[in-house]
């Protein structure tokens, strides 16, 4: 791997300086070699790389580790079957590296995947080969998980969307390897808008993927993502609750107030209007996900909402969930509030000085599992690089002047060095040693390689 990347990062925040430097060195201590090839797990016990997290978590790590970061794509388009399904979790023992399809685990793939290309400086040996990957994975998604052919993808299992414990799923299997769905079940197959948003987002980026190329795909494309996003607006998708709803096996709406919609940002399924319904009318509701410790999986008040320790989706916000926020309210300018985030986040972790799967939403206590859970420690760093550094996005570079504190922060990659230096009262950026602006804080500056303004975007 010839192209390098490193961060380095100092602050008079001494706490804030410990955290970092802390989840940097546990970071490290989940990287493993699988076949000969280091990836980063996701950690905190678990050691595989899920589809849910680690293609995600995997490209974060670019930062600082690209090949780990290259592989965490590539071991899953390695083990893709011949008809388009991608492996829920790759796991490794005694040096045999084994896809497992005995559930979908979620699908945060795609975006990631594409940001890998222009971390790669833009290879297209590797843009053909996800191009392909993502139009057999959307085969696969219609071709079998539209069991009652109405146009709405399924899940059929409880880790097909990665939901652990999950009250809503009722009966349904936990695992489920057939390629038929489940029967005489009480829930699934379920009407799912996580399915929905996997097909939106390989369609999505295959729209990107075709507009790189060049390829006279790109128009199609955008049809078929916009159809998708059509029909999660037409049936999951209630209008005088502004949120989305999920439908049982029979067609009824289940009633149960969900995170998920954040996921479905994540993925861009939403039309502008229903992210902005959902952030303002339910995200942002302190009763709901806006609790002390926010961003709980079901919302608070709803009756399905389970204060449970340990990995339960249905109740306690998740480190994944911290994580995938980032990308869901940057798609939807809901910059303001990442900041807002990062700062309980922060406070959080100063004070717990323990990276795990869940935190008590009403106290922030960290609540079981074991240290060293990737997502969490990645959710830190990439708060830190929108509030405090930069992130390189497509060719864009994002610098953060959020202030508050002194900071400075160094992001090296493929032979050149962003540095952003602020003072708590003025920031100056530098590329290569060469200072390209000056900002007072409060505010994200967005440029291409060389420094030029592309936009900027207020903070406060």
């Amino acid at each position: 791997m010839a192209i390098q990347t490193g961060v380095s990062f100092q602050t008079n925040d001494i706490q804030l300086q410990q955290i970092v430097s802390l989840a940097e060195t546990k970071l490290k201590d989940n990287l493993r070699v699988f076949g000969g090839r280091r990836v980063l797990v996701e950690g905190g016990g678990y050691n595989k790389i899920w589809l849910e997290t680690q293609p995600m978590g995997g490209e974060m790590y670019a930062k600082r580790d690209i090949e780990a970061a290259l592989n965490n794509q590539l071991l899953f388009m390695d083990h893709q079957r011949g008809d388009g399904r991608m492996p829920g979790s790759i796991m490794e023992e005694n040096g045999r590296v084994t896809p497992q399809f005995n559930k979908f685990q979620g699908f945060c793939f795609p975006g990631p995947a594409l940001n890998m290309y222009y971390w790669l400086d833009k290879n297209r040996e590797y843009l053909y080969r996800l191009k392909s990957s993502l139009e057999g994975f959307d085969r696969y998604l219609w071709a079998v998980r539209d069991s009652n052919a109405d146009g709405i993808l399924e899940s059929w299992c409880v880790t097909d969307t990665g939901e652990d414990g999950a009250v809503r799923y009722g009966d349904a299997p936990f695992w489920w390897e057939e390629e038929t769905p489940p029967e005489g079940r009480s829930v699934v197959p379920m009407a799912s808008m996580d399915f929905m948003s996997f097909s939106y987002a390989a369609r999505e980026t295959l729209a990107a993927i075709s507009a790189i190329l060049d390829d006279g795909r790109e128009r199609f494309w955008r049809k078929q993502a916009l159809k998708v996003r059509q029909k999660i607006r037409e049936c999951l998708w209630d209008n005088e609750k502004g949120a989305c709803y999920d439908r049982d096996k029979d067609g009824h709406i289940m009633k149960v107030l969900l995170h998920n919609n954040l996921r479905c940002m994540y993925w861009n399924s939403f039309f502008p209007n229903m992210a902005e319904r959902f952030v303002r009318e339910h995200l942002l509701n302190p009763e709901e996900f806006w609790t002390p410790f926010p961003l709980p999986s079901v919302a608070a008040n709803d009756p399905l909402f389970r204060n449970s320790p340990g990995n339960d989706w249905s109740g306690q916000p998740e480190g994944l969930t911290w994580q995938r926020a980032i990308t869901a309210l940057e798609n939807y300018n809901f910059h303001r509030l990442i900041p807002i985030l990062g700062e309980k986040l922060f406070d959080t972790l100063k004070r717990e000085k323990i990276f795990t799967q869940q935190y008590d939403p009403f106290t922030g206590k960290a609540s079981g599992g074991r240290d060293g859970y990737g997502p969490t420690m990645l959710a830190l760093l990439e708060y830190l690089s929108r509030m405090h550094g930069i992130h390189l996005k497509g060719e864009e570079v994002w610098w953060g002047v959020w202030g508050k504190r002194a900071t400075e922060y160094e992001q090296r990659w493929a032979g050149h060095v962003f540095r952003l230096k602020c003072d708590g009262k003025l920031a100056e950026a530098l590329i290569d040693g060469k200072a390209v602006f000056t900002s007072t804080p409060g505010i994200r500056i967005v440029t291409d390689y060389f420094g030029k303004i592309v936009k900027k975007i207020p903070l406060e």
